[in-house]
C-alpha cells in the first residue's frame, strides 16, 4: 500500500529510532542493520501486524547520518540537557529519539523545523508519556535554535 509521503516519512522515523536502538543494544553492523529492516520490518507483516510502508531512502539517511555523526550530535544534545544531566542518564530509547531528531535538524534542511520536532514528539509518544514527549519537544527546540539559526 502506497502512503502519502508524510505518513511514509513518519514510519521511516519510527523505524529509524528502532534501528538505532537495536544498533546501540546489539552493536549490529550498519549494513546488516539496514538490510534487516529493509527485508523484514519496513512495510512487512509481523505477527499479524502490518507495518506501514516507510520511505526507505529517508530511513537510510537518518540511520546512516546518526551513526556517522554520533559524536557531533551527542555534543549538541549534551549542551541542551539540564545541568547535572548526561546522555548516559537518559533512557536508551529516548536517546535515539533525540539523536534522530537532532540529526534531521542539523542535516536535513529540506525538513521544516516544526515538522521535525512534532514528528519526533509523536515518536516519543509511541514509547513514553506526555512528560517525556514534552522533554523531546524542549530539547529539539533548543537544538533547532542553535543549528537552524
Amino acid at each position: 500500500m502506497t502512503l502519502p509521503r508524510s505518513q511514509a516519512r513518519s514510519a521511516a522515523r519510527l523505524a529509524a529510532v528502532q534501528a538505532l536502538y537495536q544498533h546501540q543494544m546489539e552493536n549490529t553492523p550498519q549494513a546488516r542493520l539496514l538490510n534487516e529492516f529493509h527485508q523484514h520490518r519496513l512495510g512487512a507483516e509481523i505477527e499479524d501486524e502490518q507495518y506501514v510502508d516507510a520511505e526507505v531512502e529517508f530511513f537510510d539517511d537518518v540511520v546512516k547520518g546518526v551513526l556517522a555523526r554520533a559524536d557531533e550530535i551527542d555534543e549538541v544534545l549534551q549542551a541542551k540537557l539540564a545541568e547535572g544531566w548526561t546522555l548516559k542518564r537518559l533512557d536508551k530509547t529516548m536517546l535515539q529519539v533525540l539523536r534522530a531528531g537532532a540529526y534531521e535538524l542539523m542535516a536535513r534542511a529540506d525538513v521544516p523545523v516544526a515538522t521535525a520536532i512534532s514528528e519526533y514528539v509523536d515518536v516519543a509518544k509511541a514509547f513514553f508519556d506526555d512528560r517525556e514527549a514534552k522533554f523531546v519537544n524542549g530539547v529539539l527546540d533548543a537544538v533547532a535554535k542553535e543549528v537552524r539559526a
